[in-house]
């Protein structure tokens, strides 16, 4: 099979995948729903067929283990994790995701008889959207050691709490420790398409990245004092809205004039909500990013204090709810260097950026080296079926993962 052709599978796949879901014209697939089960029938067949044993683990991650060289009889052989989510957003594209899952299985399947003197794993994780419980890399947290059991209580919307939902799946909630990565772990690979428009503004297929951006969400609240719209004057006027629009101005700005940095509000709740009152109260929210703590921590303070200065300028009160303060996550130097090597054996420019996206590989790699390799995607279109990769870029994807296998492999002989 060429190069084009394995591509074309692995698409092909990505959108069999994708009419797995709760939803008859869309793809909805939230974490333990009944095609998530459909998802783990159709992988487990293909990667016993490429030579994997297959398991779910507790959480519900799917898991297929390709063993290590024969000759190599060491008791717990290193292993290597290569995966992403199988998990989506309601009405979602097929790629986010599932495609770093398809591109794993087929991987190996490349591999044929071929071993490395380490066990791979792909890994299919259940959840890292968040969208089922609220609560995002369930699947990876469980993988890396990190899941609070605090959150087998959290309930989803039909009042079943995440310990049942665990059980009604036919798995138990206290062999959730056992979904732990191996101590002996070498490292987690994940590719995943990039989700915006950077590598198509730069006609570029791929791109190493080197940090995962860290993410500050907030809730604001611009209080004042509803009116009638057509008896009070407008300089007697406490509007939160206008107020708040203000201040949503001053994001905009914040974020064009410190590079690198993303801000957005992406949510504004009024009240009382009718075309003829003046808006007595505003709710917005707030989220910002940045490669580098510092300098979103600095940016969220400069925002707040404008906050405070434009409601007391106008007359009304501001509140401020921090919601997430995620630090932003290096990835491991070593996986990214012989990603770039990889890159570049296959074809293509060795091009290196930030994520602004979270991704399971940053809770992975709490626990292990970890790695991202990005995939252009048509329009930066993500979250939406228009959600699109190309063939060629998939069939360098698939030799720059097969290059890196091979470098990893030299080093663990060593």
């Amino acid at each position: 099979m060429t190069s084009i052709e394995q591509a074309r599978e692995v698409i092909r796949w990505c959108r069999q995948l994708a009419k797995l879901s709760e939803d008859r014209n869309a793809t909805t697939r939230r974490f333990l729903s009944k095609p998530m089960r459909d998802v783990h029938t159709a992988l487990a067949a293909w990667m016993a067929r490429s030579g994997m044993t297959v398991r779910v683990d507790a959480m519900g991650n799917i898991r297929g283990v390709l063993p290590r060289r024969r000759e190599d009889t060491k008791d717990a052989p290193p292993r290597f994790y290569i995966g992403s989510h199988l998990d989506t957003v309601p009405n979602a594209g097929a790629f986010d995701g599932v495609l770093g899952v398809v591109m794993a299985v087929a991987l190996v399947e490349i591999l044929g008889e071929k071993r490395f003197p380490f066990a791979i794993e792909v890994v299919g994780f259940s959840d890292e959207e968040g969208v089922r419980f609220g609560a995002p890399f369930l699947g990876s947290r469980a993988l890396a050691g990190t899941f609070d059991n605090v959150l087998l209580d959290r309930a989803d919307q039909s009042g079943r709490t995440l310990r049942d939902a665990i059980r009604n799946f036919g798995l138990e909630p206290d062999r959730i420790p056992d979904a732990k990565a191996a101590s002996n772990a070498l490292g987690y690979l994940e590719f995943h398409i990039e989700q915006g428009p950077v590598l198509e503004n730069l006609n570029l297929p791929l791109a190493v990245v080197d940090v995962i951006s860290g993410q500050s969400r907030a809730e604001l609240a611009f209080g004042g004092s509803a009116a009638h719209a057509g008896t009070t004057p407008m300089k007697l006027r406490r509007d939160a809205l206008a107020c708040a629009a203000a201040w949503i101005t001053e994001v905009e700005r914040e974020a064009l004039t410190t590079p690198g940095l993303v801000a957005t509000v992406g949510r504004i709740d009024v009240e009382p909500g009718a075309g003829n009152v003046v808006p007595g109260r505003a709710v917005v929210s707030l989220d910002v990013r940045h490669p580098a703590d510092p300098t979103r921590q600095a940016a969220v303070e400069r925002l707040t204090r404008a906050a405070e200065e434009i409601a007391t300028r106008r007359g009304l009160t501001m509140t401020c709810e921090p919601r997430l303060d995620q630090p932003s996550v290096s990835m491991d130097a070593s996986i990214a260097a012989m990603l770039e090597r990889a890159v570049e054996q296959a074809g293509a420019p060795a091009h290196r950026m930030s994520s602004g996206a979270g991704h399971d590989a940053m809770v992975v790699g709490a626990s292990m080296p970890a790695g991202m390799l990005f995939l252009r995607c048509e329009g930066g279109v993500s979250h939406h079926p228009a959600e699109n990769v190309r063939e060629d870029d998939v069939a360098v994807a698939l030799e720059a993962g097969l290059k890196f296998l091979d470098e990893l492999a030299l080093g663990a002989r060593g």
